[in-house]
């Protein structure tokens, strides 16, 4: 088979810094975007070449605040692309134009390579190379024909285990052994891409986590040629193998024997089965074996904005939070708050169906007590801890006050949505804060307040869902008998439901954001 690389698959924990290093400073061109084939509710871009043309692809998947992983052995270390020689000036005036953190211009197996790092600590290598594989320029991408990036180069692998993992991928996916330099055995491709195995014995392990390279991929015609590695590799034992239809192309998983995960692509069908070259990147696709709402899933994957587009500028704020915008912003705003093991996306798709044109704002609480978020701790089920309540809603305070410097939220078209839990919160800062949130949707909530507050919530709009089948349903009249003594409007109702959300949750709370203005 012709050898060669297909992508590279990294991890971001920031969307929009990762597209405009990409697309905005390197030039690639944004090819596809798709929900995760593993997890619906991870975004994953893949850039490359004005074709998509295999071997000019480097993917990301996004873990947006996730954990930052570690580069060790078991892992790559380094994607590189490849350049004109003459272009190496061209990029290292540009990196410092946009303070880039670089170093080099340097030699390497007689090859000019200057070192950038990208938003997550990612090194990326652009090597001078005389010959390049064909590719096709992206004229949208603002870099000169001349200058601009052609395809992947290669890609550095850290292994503890060198001479096994060079003999895995020249025997397995086509790479002969090429030059070595030191403590790297360089191996090339038909293509003459290449794969630097570095001699990593010392190193600490590879983690998981953003800021890391989880895979790469290399090349194959078709379908029948990945069953034909897969037989080879059950034949030899290889350990777990996994092979999947990615829509785009076929591949099959398997680990090296130093632990780096290798993929095997095939080109075909490729990126225009959905698409055409001229609008490749356009439209967000969610895998079709995923049976969830499509449209609930779009709306819990971040949004980014490509070079001279609009976009969300994410502000440093006390809690952790996902924006989501319509397409055509009415002005209003929606503040969601999720139960007890949910996040800041979770409440997003309600909040989408009861507010079509209102600004989302999904907030993540901090609490991780009993190993899942929470907005505050808890003792038992009907016992909170007061002093993180009284802390964290303090916290909240901070966080809604910069909410209209921050992203122009109209205080007076903001309704603040919780459930189970973050109706709890939402309980306790009307009582707490008693001027701060003036319309309020408390989906299975209860009082968690265990001092009575004198307040006065005189022009406070409650809407309070509870449920018959409910451990929380007898419980929440508490909360709304507080709220009404306090002198807050509150239209209460119980569903026949459970502590889940339904339909007619969907349809009372929409029609009562529509009557308050919001």
């Amino acid at each position: 088979m012709t050898s060669g690389l297909h992508h590279i698959t990294a991890i971001t924990r920031k969307i929009q810094a990762n597209v405009d290093f990409y697309v905005g400073f390197l030039g690639l061109r944004l090819v596809k975007r798709t929900a995760g084939f593993e997890d619906a509710q991870q975004l994953h871009l893949f850039y490359g070449d004005g074709a998509a043309s295999p071997g000019s692809l480097v993917t990301f998947l996004a873990w947006e605040d996730g954990s930052l992983g570690r580069v060790g052995h078991g892992a790559p270390s380094e994607i590189s692309f490849a350049i004109a020689p003459e272009a190496i000036g061209f990029w290292l005036t540009r990196a410092l134009q946009f303070n880039v953190k670089l170093s080099g211009p340097a030699q390497e197996f007689s090859e000019p390579v200057l070192r950038l790092t990208d938003p997550d600590g990612i090194i990326v290598k652009l090597v001078g190379v005389e010959k390049a594989a064909p590719w096709v320029w992206w004229q949208d991408g603002g870099i000169d024909e001349a200058d601009a990036i052609r395809r992947l180069h290669g890609a550095t692998v850290l292994s503890e285990k060198p001479e096994e993992t060079a003999d895995f991928l020249t025997r397995h996916m086509g790479l002969t052994v090429g030059p070595k330099e030191g403590t790297i055995q360089r191996l090339v491709s038909d293509a003459q891409d290449v794969v630097d195995v570095r001699d990593a014995g010392g190193f600490w392990t590879a983690a998981p986590g953003t800021g890391t390279i989880d895979h790469i991929a290399f090349r194959t015609p078709d379908g029948a040629h990945v069953e034909a590695v897969h037989a080879a590799l059950q034949a030899e034992d290889r350990g777990e193998i996994n092979m999947h239809d990615r829509h785009y192309f076929h591949s099959l998983y398997v680990r090296e024997p130093g632990g780096t995960l290798i993929e095997l692509a095939s080109d075909g069908p490729g990126f225009t089965t959905d698409e055409t070259v001229e609008t490749l990147g356009t439209r967000l696709f969610i895998p079709k074996h995923f049976k969830a709402d499509h449209d609930a899933l779009r709306v819990m994957l971040p949004q980014f904005g490509l070079p001279g587009e609009e976009r969300v500028i994410y502000r440093d704020l006390p809690f952790m939070h996902r924006i989501h915008m319509p397409e055509e912003w009415d002005g209003s705003t929606l503040v969601l708050l999720h139960g007890t093991g949910a996040n800041e996306t979770s409440m997003l798709p309600f909040g989408r169906k009861v507010a079509p044109n209102a600004m989302l704002i999904g907030i993540r609480g901090r609490s991780t007590d009993e190993g899942y978020p929470r907005f505050f701790r808890r003792f038992d089920q009907v016992t909170f801890d007061q002093k993180e309540i009284v802390s964290e809603t303090e916290a909240f305070v901070a966080f809604v006050e910069e909410l209209a410097p921050a992203y122009g939220v109209d205080p007076s078209r903001t309704a603040f949505v919780g459930y189970s839990n973050g109706g709890n919160m939402i309980g306790a800062v009307m009582q707490l804060y008693p001027t701060l949130i003036r319309k309020a949707v408390l989906l299975r909530s209860m009082n968690v307040l265990e001092e009575k507050p004198v307040v006065d919530l005189s022009g406070t709009q409650v809407l309070s869902l509870s449920a018959t089948d409910d451990f929380y349903g007898p419980l929440t009249p508490e909360l709304e008998d507080r709220l009404r003594a306090a002198g807050a409007e509150v239209a209460a109702k119980k569903l026949d439901a459970n502590h889940g959300l339904g339909r007619e949750d969907e349809e009372i709370v929409r029609n009562w954001l529509t009557e308050k203005g919001v």
